[in-house]
């Protein structure tokens, strides 16, 4: 796999998922700015965390306009895999490339520390190869990550297995004193109708490194490596 790592003015989570990717999965690994209108070639994107722009208007909504978003959109939309975590979560919301919008936390205080989230699909290649009774263990760190949808776009993510992640504690069961940011159904990531373009708020590239205590985000990457590559 060649992974392209996007890096927006404020991203603070890009050296994090280049090292997850390239010194622990062993994968190949471009780093692709803002500004670039090329994807050199990558056949998986990843829009990291941080604070894209300094999330002066609003998360992820000026670095949806950003240059390199265009090719990113045309990507996705072509079938392409992208994957957007925390602040890349709330772009591709922004984006329109996965449904719903995240928002201020319930308790309106920035979030961070370790939860625990459970695979809710097989049919989405970041969820497939997990099993899906185990509880991870995955860090979170945001202050704008209630995730919110109508009524009508559960109905349509429940029937149509795009609800990929939701938070629970570490027996696997999902209640609300699982839940660290009040959202709906205890959401914590979804993906496209076409299942080519993932976003989750928790971080897994904190969460490969044995020197961490915690490997529990290696599963979610080589559950996207063993069915690309098999």
């Amino acid at each position: 796999m060649k992974f392209g790592v996007v890096i927006f003015p404020g991203s603070n989570c890009d050296q994090d998922m280049i090292y997850a990717l390239r010194n622990v999965m062993k994968q190949e690994v471009v780093e692709l700015w803002h500004k670039d209108t090329d994807l050199k070639g990558c056949n998986f994107i990843v829009l990291p965390g941080g604070f894209s722009y300094g999330d002066y208007l609003r998360s992820g909504a000026i670095a949806r306009f950003s240059p390199i978003m265009e090719k990113v959109i045309e990507f996705a939309n072509n079938g392409g895999y992208v994957l957007g975590v925390c602040n890349g979560f709330q772009i591709l919301c922004e984006a329109g490339l996965v449904p719903g919008a995240l928002m201020h936390n319930d308790e309106r205080k920035f979030v961070c520390k370790n939860v625990f989230i459970k695979p809710q699909t097989s049919q989405a290649l970041i969820t497939a190869a997990i099993p899906h009774n185990k509880a991870l263990k995955i860090p979170i760190a945001h202050g704008e990550g209630k995730y919110y949808a109508d009524t009508d776009t559960l109905k349509e993510l429940n029937a149509n297995g795009q609800i990929i992640f939701r938070y629970c504690d570490e027996t696997g069961r999902i209640n609300e004193g699982a839940n660290p940011n009040g959202a709906t159904d205890n959401i914590a990531g979804v993906c496209n109708a076409g299942k080519n373009v993932f976003g989750i708020m928790p971080h897994p590239e904190r969460a490969v490194d044995e020197e961490l205590s915690n490997t529990d985000g290696r599963l979610i990457f080589e559950s996207i490596l063993s069915l690309v590559n098999s």
